[in-house]
């Protein structure tokens, strides 16, 4: 399960100061121990009662332009700050299964019952509400290739909620949780960490009761241009070089199946051959489209 952190005792602060101090300190996201070290500036903010409602009526008296600016995620997240590189930081809105939104919207739009891991590292304090409950496990991600349908050695470890003044750290592509709604509205604050390779490292979808992988969740906007570059131009000559030599399998994945779609008659080689390939993520992705395409 995520890494409980001791929140400390320190007196509230306000953003600018946690952002001030982030600032001054490196922000290793590789280093578990370190980015862990940052989860007590985080708890400060969290004692603080007052900041989120004032910036909440700020970005409604401006129509909330700082947040539709800058904003890249959906409406379920309010971003205190842009992202910078290095960090971001975000308020999380988890409305209980019985609210008006999550009726109208439905469960999935909040990420409820949809067990995941992450690809970047973040540490979480529950800010209001009694917090949102997850069902914890984990998995060891260098023992998987990433294919849907693989097992992936899910190891339950518990059922519990983010209390207030709970303060953890989501450990990058080890902790896996099936998260569900809490039993009132709660929020939740968020340092994440960011790391150049992260568009390049795979998240994945798991199905549960299987206890296998479901599919990947990670896509990189070169990916989608690819897709569309193969069809015109000079792009089957890129998805080429990039199939034969690209360091990521997820993107080699994204040129077969590019040159595939562009190059039908020669489809049956262009998947026979990325079968054959040492690298175990596109050999046995390939192999799965070679079953696919040959299934009554």
């Amino acid at each position: 399960m995520p890494r409980l952190i001791d929140p400390g005792a320190g007196d509230a602060i306000g953003l600018d100061d946690l952002v001030e101090a982030l600032d001054a300190a490196p922000v290793d996201v590789r280093d578990e121990d370190a980015f862990a070290a940052l989860g007590p500036l985080l708890a400060r903010l969290g004692r603080n009662r007052d900041f989120l409602a004032d910036l909440a009526i700020e970005e409604l008296k401006g129509r909330c332009e700082g947040q539709h600016r800058g904003n890249g995620y959906g409406a379920q997240v309010f971003l205190l700050r842009p992202p910078n590189g290095r960090y971001v930081l975000r308020a999380n809105f988890w409305p209980a299964r019985a609210d008006p939104t999550v009726r109208a919207s439905g469960a999935a739009a909040f990420f409820y019952d949809l067990p995941h891991d992450h690809n970047f590292p973040f540490l979480t304090y529950g800010y209001v509400g009694p917090g949102y409950w997850s069902d914890y496990f984990e998995y060891d991600v260098a023992a998987v290739t990433g294919l849907p349908g693989e097992h992936a050695g899910l190891r339950f470890v518990e059922h519990s909620r983010l209390e207030p003044g709970k303060l953890m750290l989501y450990r990058m592509r080890r902790d896996v949780h099936l998260q569900l709604p809490p039993d009132a509205f709660s929020v939740s604050l968020n340092i994440l960490g960011a790391d150049p390779a992260q568009p390049w490292l795979d998240q994945y979808r798991f199905d549960i009761r299987r206890g296998t992988i479901a599919e990947g969740l990670t896509c990189t906007a070169a990916e989608a241009l690819l897709a569309i570059a193969v069809h015109v131009g000079n792009g089957q000559d890129l998805a080429a070089a990039f199939l034969a030599r690209h360091p990521c399998d997820r993107m080699r994945l994204t040129a077969l199946d590019a040159l595939v779609s562009a190059m039908p008659a020669d489809a049956e080689a262009l998947l026979e051959r990325a079968a054959a390939s040492p690298r175990a993520g596109l050999a046995g992705q390939a192999r799965l489209r070679l079953a696919a395409r040959t299934a009554p």
